[in-house]
Parts: C-alpha cells; sequence; structure tokens
C-alpha cells in the first residue's frame, strides 16, 4: 500500500489554506483500471434508476443516509437493506437483496469488507446489473465474483462524489 501526498484547499472562514492530506492508494493500478473505470461509472450512473442501499442505517448522521439522501433528490429510487429496521427514510426496509421483490438495477454496499462476498453472490441471484463497493470497502474476491459474472462493478468510490463529479462534467 503506497501513501499519495496531494495538496487540498480547506475553505476556511474568508481564506484557504493548503493543507497535505495523505490518500491510501489501496488498489493496485490493475485494479483501478478495473473497478473505478471511468466509462463504467458513466454508464451506471447513466442507466440505473433503482439502487438497493445494502447497509443503510437508521442514524440520518451516517455517510449511507447522506449519499441515499442525495441520490433519491438526484432522481434515483432508493430502496433500503438492513436488517435492524422495518422503515429508513420513509421506505419499507428489507433484510436482504432476496427479499426485494423488484428489480435493483444497482447494488451500493455500506457494509464491512468481510461482508461484501456473500452480498455479491446476492446480488448476482437477483440478477443486478451493477455492484458498488463505497468509499474504501475492498474486497477483490467479491469484486471478481461480480465482475465474472458479468455485473458492472465499482470498489472503493464514493457513489455520491461520482455522480456529483459525472453531473458536472456534463453541465460544462
Amino acid at each position: 500500500m503506497s501513501n499519495i501526498k496531494i495538496e487540498r484547499f480547506v475553505s476556511g472562514c474568508g481564506s484557504s489554506i493548503p493543507s497535505p492530506i495523505d490518500l491510501n492508494a489501496s488498489l493496485t493500478p490493475e485494479q483501478r483500471k478495473l473497478y473505478q473505470n471511468t466509462e463504467i461509472i458513466q454508464s451506471i450512473l447513466t442507466n440505473s434508476k433503482t439502487i438497493a442501499i445494502v447497509g443503510l442505517s437508521k442514524d440520518e448522521q451516517k455517510a449511507s443516509n447522506d449519499v441515499a439522501n442525495y441520490m433519491r433528490s438526484a432522481g434515483y429510487k432508493i430502496i433500503p437493506v438492513n436488517p435492524g429496521a422495518d422503515s429508513i427514510m420513509g421506505e419499507r426496509c428489507y433484510p436482504n437483496l432476496l427479499s426485494i421483490p423488484e428489480h435493483i438495477d444497482l447494488v451500493d454496499i455500506f457494509r464491512p469488507s468481510a461482508d461484501c462476498l456473500s452480498i455479491i453472490k446476492e446480488a448476482i441471484t437477483c440478477h443486478a446489473a451493477a455492484v458498488w463497493l463505497q468509499l474504501e470497502i475492498i474486497n477483490s474476491e467479491a469484486a471478481n465474483l461480480a465482475y465474472d459474472a458479468g455485473l458492472l462493478t465499482v470498489m472503493d468510490l464514493c457513489l455520491k462524489i461520482e455522480h456529483q463529479r459525472y453531473k458536472s462534467l456534463h453541465q460544462e
């Protein structure tokens, strides 16, 4: 694992201060080419309408909730998947992907890496078109299984950030 130093400008009260931050380069260059492919990301964002978010939290302060609310405001249908909840964001919550009675375009995963393989197997069984392992969720075995099964696959990126990047590219 290598560390990459970049300069980031932190906006404060009236000024911007350069601040070095470290980004973990957890994926190999080959994995980045395969699982962070711009064309695949754009295809997922363009063609997906229904997103099942596995690990969507009841806690409105969690990142999963922020991403879900953002994607819903961008026009996507959100299906919460959390066995510990009946309803999240006013939507019926499902205990797993197999219990969802409708087609899923994209499975967005907010679960620990160790849980990803079983979730990917469910996504394959449900005939989802794509899977997205959120930022810092890395499981090469699960990503390879999804890819080999023909699912569009993204790993170690944030769905919201990528949607904002894609959207801004088409507004210029």
